[in-house]
């Protein structure tokens, strides 16, 4: 029986994720927190651990302290059966340059694998929330014979303008035809003519084919550097490209309901979208699946607790996600996320909602579609999300759809 190949992991996690503003204003956008006690990184690496990888590395770039900080904190593997999770920087190995595009920083970071001299590299975005098994599709790669391989999911051909598309050989629906980056006008699928598959930003490549490619874009001054844009079409233009459906994924403890589950959070209304996913009794997004955990770190926190207030009001709880640590006293929470340490007082109205760590609610304030970031503050009475012009005065962001989002540490007044 042939050796099993030798599979090494990268994330590429050196986004800034600026339709994410504010959230993104102090920390890169896979150190974004999600569902209470994740961040976004966590989905990524969560996913090639449950796989089997045990090599993986994850590039970093903008702002990176807190991702950085939270890869070591929370990613310890066992030196024993040499796995690891380490976070990489942009190096300047290639002249005092930062990376300019996520080929780029593969091109710049090809010291690791050279080091590790893996027969396949898996390719992964940071910035996603779903669940998938990657040792199918590394069958599936390896059945094809490609060089390539894009994990595609299915979306309906109305949102082709949304997303890079694979268009597949009518004959031979695992080949790549072409990529299309938001094409006004495409065919739909042979077997779903409603249906068009768009690219994950998940890629499986055989070493040495990968290394040239980069390698080749890296002397093309014309090129964006882009791995979805610019080495995807190598591969395709030389018949070297295979699809994976996301249908054909089959994660152990998924539902019918969740198991072809992807987002991109990569505007505030998708963020909060994937976070209203979650809250619902049978949710599109099941973070309680057992068999396939998404891991992170463990906050050394009590339970989370909920009380009459001083005065003996019970609140009460609907929908919603709380995280160790946080207190609610006499609080009306209705279908929100709350992140570890927050703290509501008497009275106070959380609805529809998505609040980060450490969050301080006065005494009667109200929080309506609203995110709010780390140790903000709400004195007696505010409101958040009630008042959209308001909000605008005060500096908040307000989505065209009326979520407002309040930054880090802003102390919001009455």
């Amino acid at each position: 029986m042939p050796a099993a190949p030798k599979v090494f992991g990268i994330i590429l996690a050196g986004g800034e994720g600026k339709r994410l503003m504010p959230l993104t204003a102090d920390r890169a956008k896979p150190a974004v927190p999600f569902g209470g006690q994740y961040r976004l990184i966590d989905f990524a690496i969560s996913n090639l651990i449950n796989s089997g990888l045990g090599q993986i590395v994850v590039l970093t770039q903008y702002k990176s302290h807190s991702l950085d900080r939270h890869v070591s904190q929370t990613w310890r593997m066992s030196p024993l059966l040499d796995s690891y999770v380490t976070s990489v920087p942009a190096q300047q190995r290639l002249g005092k340059r930062w990376f300019s595009g996520s080929a780029d920083a593969i091109l710049q970071s090809l010291n690791l694998i050279n080091d590790e001299k893996p027969d396949i590299v898996v390719v992964v975005g940071a910035d996603h929330v779903y669940r998938m098994d990657f040792r199918q599709m590394l069958d599936a790669h390896i059945e094809s014979g490609a060089s390539a391989t894009v994990a595609g999911i299915r979306q309906p051909i109305g949102m082709a303008n949304q997303f890079g598309v694979i268009d597949v050989e009518e004959s031979d629906p695992t080949r790549i035809r072409q990529f299309l980056e938001k094409p006004q006008e495409i065919s739909g699928l042979p077997d779903s003519p409603h249906e068009i598959l768009a690219s994950m930003g998940n890629y499986i490549f055989n070493t040495d084919a990968l290394i040239a490619a980069v390698e080749a874009d890296g002397e093309m001054p014309t090129s964006n550097h882009d791995m979805g844009g610019d080495i995807v079409p190598y591969f395709v233009n030389r018949g070297e490209a295979a699809v994976y459906d996301m249908k054909r994924n089959d994660v152990p403890g998924s539902t019918e309901r969740d198991r072809s589950y992807w987002r991109d959070v990569g505007t505030i209304d998708s963020f909060f979208d994937a976070h209203m996913d979650l809250i619902s009794t049978l949710p599109i997004f099941n973070l309680y699946n057992m068999q396939w955990p998404i891991h992170s770190q463990l906050v050394n926190s009590p339970p989370a607790k909920f009380v009459r207030d001083s005065v003996g009001r019970i609140g009460n709880t609907i929908d919603s996600i709380v995280s160790l640590g946080s207190v609610l006293s006499g609080t009306h929470l209705e279908r929100s996320v709350v992140g570890p340490w927050t703290l509501a007082e008497a009275g106070a109205t959380v609805t529809d909602s998505v609040v980060f760590d450490r969050v301080h609610v006065g005494a009667g304030a109200r929080i309506h579609r609203a995110i709010l970031d780390k140790n903000v503050v709400l004195a007696d009475g505010a409101t958040v999300g009630v008042d959209r012009e308001r909000d605008l005065a005060r500096g908040f962001a307000v989505t065209e759809s009326g979520i407002t989002v309040v930054g880090k540490n802003v102390y919001v007044e009455a």
